[in-house]
């Protein structure tokens, strides 16, 4: 691997936890999702599968916490095939550089996520200003200056097939990052949504603390393109998703998922885009 690979320079600890913090849920025989403080990675692969996929690397810290979550799933010494970002924000990428130094595994992401996983560009600052609660007033605490992961990170194929997951495609979502992506697998209807959308309202520290259950738009205090936002939202939505496991919240399926996802397409202005703030649109052009 690279030896200039590192964290990035505003790497920290963030204190933030919920009710399903150190818990995990298997809603497949090979689907496996496990929350580190506030945000979920997951497992791909059943357990007697020699090999098996990662799916985000969870908050700054989180390598100890996920190489123990995989020991108990899949035994000691396993390690994945691969390790697959939806995004690269930091509450997706906290536990990568020390994970890939140890298992020495490929990395994969969208090609427009790419820079700001080499340590060429930094995400946009936060937004505290934005229309929201106690998450987004703190949000310039959260790191956004990039990891730098050098030659361990290779862009995902071109023709939407997904390393390691011969069942799955990769969707293009963004809006909440450049080359955020989602995941779907058309057999069962499960969709890893990352932040495109998510199941809990992520700038309440209430609902984020007790993990109240709703379909919400991505985290306001991060997204910068609320329109392209809205059509990766739609997107989803056309996939027609049984079940779904988001970046942040608890799994969602059946009627619940349809119809919150529904009226989220339907009312995304109102219920996702904020009223204000720094990456607000005036509104005039946001129309699906």
């Amino acid at each position: 691997m690279d030896r200039e690979m590192h964290e990035s320079h505003d790497n920290k600890f963030i204190p933030m936890t919920s009710t399903e913090s150190g818990t995990g849920q298997e809603v497949r025989k090979d689907a496996y999702y496990y929350t580190d403080q506030i945000a979920n990675i997951c497992l791909i692969g059943n357990l007697m599968d020699e090999k098996w996929v990662l799916i985000d690397a969870g908050m700054p810290t989180a390598a100890p916490e996920i190489k123990a979550v995989v020991e108990e799933r899949y035994g000691e010494h396993s390690k994945p095939a691969a390790i697959i970002l939806t995004h690269g924000h930091f509450d997706h990428v906290g536990g990568l550089i020390d994970l890939v130094r140890e298992w020495d595994v490929p990395v994969y992401a969208h090609e427009l996520e790419l820079p700001f996983l080499t340590g060429e560009k930094s995400y946009p600052e936060p937004d505290s200003t934005v229309e929201g609660g106690l998450l987004a007033k703190i949000s310039p605490m959260y790191p956004n200056e990039p990891i730098n992961l050098g030659d361990a990170v290779k862009p995902l194929p071109a023709d939407n097939s997904v390393p390691e997951m011969p069942d799955w495609k990769w969707v293009h979502t963004p809006g909440h990052s450049p080359g955020h992506v989602s995941f779907f697998r058309e057999e069962d209807a499960l969709l890893l949504s990352g932040d495109a959308f998510i199941t809990v309202r992520q700038d309440s520290f209430y609902n984020v603390l007790m993990q109240n259950e709703e379909v919400n738009g991505p985290p306001r205090y991060l997204t910068t393109d609320w329109q392209t936002a809205w059509d990766s939202v739609k997107k989803l939505a056309d996939l027609k998703p049984n079940i779904v496991i988001p970046g942040h919240g608890r799994f969602m399926e059946g009627k619940d998922l349809t119809d919150g996802l529904n009226k989220l397409v339907a009312e995304f202005d109102r219920l996702a885009i904020p009223d204000y703030g720094k990456y607000v649109d005036d509104g005039d052009n946001m129309t699906q």
